[in-house]
């Protein structure tokens, strides 16, 4: 029998539009047009002005012949020229690339050739990077180079488009393009490429709405809040918070670097009321030299990721005027898609069992529809006893689009009707879930993600390795560090030092061990590196 409620009664413009997160900064610059969108040292930028300078972009980037399911990528810090990309990039019909500053050029080469990257915006700093990594290219993007005026490093001699001037070119009231669908392209993230080639994961226009939206409802994000980009925007487009902001009329206080002074300024004199890192910021906050630190007269809101913070630092976090919350997703999900809700009952047990729950990742976002652990094998929930481990998995309109290019990889992370996540965990009596182990070996490091082969792969092409195996260490400031074990050749002599300044040439440098134990590995008898007796011995000396 046909639905009686389907007949003629059909989509039509005036009563379906395709979701994306592009018409929020349109509604904030029509209702609030004065209100502050963006503070960067001394400038402040209105929304009316934050809009019509992405419609500039956006019109510039469309004279230039780029629109739907083109790439633009940008290398570049958290600027008012990358919220910009954020809103001008997608208004033209494109895709965003956000490139992670911190990657050598290898891998840059490789993610704008697999991206099939038409334009490059570039920041001054990172402009001999991006040299060095167009060298090995087989795309020859136009390049166009932001000027940061809160950036004093020597000048570039490169042939490239100044920004500003890239968008004097354009139209302020240039007539944006709507996505023909809500399914249709936003951004393309790379993941750290734990095996083989880093994938390109594919976010859309109706992820990237409902998860922006997500985080204010989630997160109890008040109207025009004050958020402190401490976060990297190259990081799943900054959680979506370049979008949240203009949901909820917020203000952007764009910050260069993650240095504890002009974080401690910025909190007391911008009126900061959010900001999101990894645990290392909130360490270089808590560690900062009195004279530095600063009494706020708020309590700040700071959302964290990665390794759980120890006791230790969430006592004095809380100490300092900040309210510390746990959330949890991967670059698939859009960043944080789990949030460790917190019960006000919670609050009156003692710290050590605070700490405890705070260190758990917690429940699905409302922007979420389904979060389990599973068994990978049958696809049952695990037990819900908090010991016995299954993989985190994810449904819902908040995952990926899928692996751009590569389909095999998109079907095993879909397979059996949910995105397997690679994160092993368990799931408590109360329906929280907390992680155990990274089925993939993956090292959290500084909020970073480093794979443990890249590290070997790097460490096996030194001519005195033997055996390597690289495993993840507990570290008080970044919260897991390489730590790297060695078996060296027959006749072969390799020192720390040594083996340290190798992998400095060929890694990024977060990515180099902090630790190197010369020992023999632990084999099963089948040959196998026994990498669980390894992470047993770490977390012994580290304790």
């Amino acid at each position: 029998m046909q639905n009686p409620y389907n007949t003629d009664l059909d989509r039509n413009p005036a009563n379906h539009q395709p979701l994306t997160p592009l018409t929020f900064l349109e509604r904030a610059a029509s209702v609030f047009p004065d209100h502050t969108a963006i503070i960067h040292g001394p400038l402040r930028r209105s929304y009316a002005e934050f809009y019509s300078r992405s419609r500039r972009l956006a019109s510039a980037l469309a004279k230039n012949g780029i629109g739907r399911g083109d790439t633009v990528s940008a290398l570049l810090p958290n600027t008012p020229a990358m919220l910009e990309c954020h809103y001008g990039v997608p208004m033209c019909g494109a895709v965003l690339h956000s490139i992670n500053t911190r990657l050598d050029a290898a891998i840059i080469a490789f993610q704008l050739d697999h991206a099939m990257s038409r334009i490059v915006i570039v920041d001054r700093e990172f402009m001999p990077l991006m040299q060095e990594a167009l060298a090995l290219t087989t795309v020859k993007p136009v390049l166009i180079q932001y000027d940061d005026p809160e950036y004093d490093g020597a000048p570039t001699d490169v042939e490239a488009a100044d920004y500003e001037m890239f968008l004097t070119s354009g139209n302020p009231d240039f007539e944006w393009l709507m996505p023909e669908d809500e399914w249709d392209a936003i951004s393309i993230n790379y993941t750290s490429g734990t095996t083989g080639d880093p994938k390109g994961v594919v976010s859309h226009h109706r992820g990237a709405y409902l998860l922006a939206q997500g985080n204010a409802l989630t997160t109890s994000m008040q109207k025009q809040a004050v958020y402190l980009w401490t976060l990297p925007m190259f990081h799943c487009n900054g959680w979506c918070f370049p979008w949240t902001m203009s949901a909820i009329i917020g203000t952007h206080v764009c910050l260069r670097q993650v240095r504890a002074e002009p974080i401690w300024t910025a909190l007391a004199d911008e009126g900061v009321t959010h900001l999101c890192g990894a645990p290392i910021v909130m360490s270089l906050l808590i560690s900062a030299p009195d004279a530095v630190k600063r009494d706020l007269d708020r309590t700040v809101q700071f959302f964290t990721a990665a390794a759980p913070p120890p006791e230790k630092l969430l006592a004095d976090m809380r100490d300092a005027g900040f309210d510390v919350t746990h959330l949890y997703g991967l670059t698939e999900t859009y960043g944080p898609a789990v949030v460790n809700d917190w019960h006000e009952s919670w609050s009156g047990l003692p710290r050590a069992e605070q700490a405890a729950l705070k260190s758990r990742q917690g429940v699905r976002y409302l922007a979420l529809e389904q979060l389990d652990v599973l068994d990978p094998e049958t696809m049952r929930p695990v037990p819900r006893d908090g010991t016995t481990i299954g993989e985190v998995m994810f449904r819902g309109n908040v995952v990926m689009k899928g692996y751009f290019r590569n389909a095999k990889a998109t079907q095993e992370a879909f397979a059996g009707g949910w995105f397997h996540s690679g994160d092993l965990g368990v799931m408590h009596p109360d329906g929280y879930v907390q992680l155990k182990d990274r089925s993939k070996d993956i090292i959290i490091s500084g909020g970073e993600n480093i794979s443990s082969i890249e590290v070997e792969e790097a460490l096996y092409r030194h001519p005195a390795v033997a055996v390597a195996a690289v495993v993840a260490m507990p570290h008080e400031k970044w919260g897991e560090t390489p730590c790297a074990f060695i078996e060296l050749a027959a006749d072969q002599k390799a020192d720390a030092d040594t083996l340290r300044a190798w992998c400095r040439d060929q890694l990024a440098p977060y990515k180099v061990p902090g630790s190197f134990i010369f020992m023999p590995i632990p084999r099963t008898s089948t040959g196998k590196i026994q990498k669980f007796v390894l992470r047993e011995q770490v977390r012994a000396i580290a304790t």
